[in-house]
């Protein structure tokens, strides 16, 4: 059985539903909307981040296997009840994003830039847990893309000014929807030589402090682009990520988190083009449900490598070890927290989590 799920993808799926039946309700799957069908096919869940961390309370499953990046994971493990085990099937799939933020630099810059003020750190869900942790300690809280709008307004209303990280263009965009100023008021941080080159006196004037970080998938559309898919496509409508560049989000016709891009397809009007500027995976998901009524097609097409890291294989295995743990072919990946860390951590994931019930 196992050279053959090695070399066939169907019978590795057919050995996937066959554990799925024996480990019953032992095993919940959550799937991120950006993984590719092959995985998606198997989960019990899937979603964006937010969706999924609301749900991970709510699952009473000893096991909780996350097909996604190790960040997703993370937060699944805090928020998973005592004894429950998160598994992450491949253990490399990582986030580029988020590892432009090492939590010391943070904390050192946090430091910097406080100056006798109140900064609330703002910590995007692409983010390791440590640098959560910072966020929770010093105040502040987690966001994703689908609840920015309403995790800023509250960080403003904490303290005097905001450290959003790490998406500079998260930042920048959900700070445009709230209509604050520019000049001034916003200060993009340059965190080069661990902090000693921030400008201190820019930082003091600014109500909103941006970390220069941002998603290389996402950083790859720009305004040409949308220009020639237009230009070639009549009535075409255009719509991204709001990881997206402010260019980008300005010359598009609607901006908004994954869910908002799943939501905007099942209500756009039969004969509809529509475009879209996010991970390739979800775009061909879309394109590919609502074939027979509309057109969906990616500004071009931008996949994540560390998305697409995690294959039924690597699912395969981690089923392999929950069924057997002495079985040679299981790899269990289990998801572990530095002990230092959950408790902040979990705080800032709670706070969102409270603001948005």
């Amino acid at each position: 059985m196992i050279n053959a799920t090695f070399s066939n993808p169907e019978a590795i799926a057919e050995r996937i539903d066959e554990l799925r039946g024996k480990l019953g309700s032992r095993v919940h799957i959550l799937g991120h909307h950006y993984q590719d069908d092959s995985v998606i096919r198997h989960v019990d869940l899937r979603g964006d981040s937010l969706e999924l961390a609301r749900k991970v309370p709510d699952i009473s499953a000893e096991h909780i296997v996350f097909c996604g990046v190790y960040f997703m994971a993370e937060s699944a493990a805090l928020l998973a009840a005592p004894g429950q085990k998160v598994h992450l099937p491949e253990m490399t799939a990582n986030c580029i994003m988020a590892q432009m933020a090492p939590s010391a630099l943070v904390e050192t810059v946090l430091d910097i830039v406080s100056q006798g003020r109140k900064v609330i750190p703002l910590a995007y869900v692409n983010s390791s847990v440590a640098v959560k942790a910072v966020a929770g300690k010093h105040g502040g809280s987690v966001c994703t893309s689908a609840n920015a709008e309403t995790m800023l307004r509250w960080a403003l209303s904490q303290g005097d000014a905001v450290l959003f990280l790490p998406d500079k263009h998260l930042a920048w965009n959900t700070a445009d929807i709230l209509g604050m100023p520019k000049g001034d008021a916003r200060h993009m941080l340059n965190i080069r030589n661990g902090g000693a080159e921030l400008d201190r006196e820019a930082a003091k004037k600014a109500q909103l402090l941006m970390w220069p970080g941002c998603c290389a998938i996402h950083a790859r559309f720009n305004v040409r682009q949308i220009r020639s898919r237009k230009a070639e496509i009549p009535n075409l409508r255009v719509i991204v990520h709001p990881e997206c560049s402010p260019e980008v989000v300005a010359a598009a016709d609607a901006a908004g988190s994954t869910s908002f891009i799943v939501n905007y397809v099942k209500n756009a009007p039969n004969g509809s083009n529509i475009a879209i500027g996010t991970e390739v995976n979800l775009v061909e998901r879309l394109g590919d449900l609502h074939a027979r009524r509309l057109r969906v097609i990616p500004i071009v097409e931008s996949e994540c490598s560390h998305m697409d890291r995690t294959r039924p294989l690597q699912l395969l295995q981690t089923l392999e070890a929950i069924a057997d743990p002495q079985n040679p072919f299981g790899q269990a990946n289990v998801v572990t927290l530095d002990p230092a860390v959950m408790a902040d951590a979990h705080l800032a994931l709670q706070r969102m989590l409270d603001v948005c019930r």
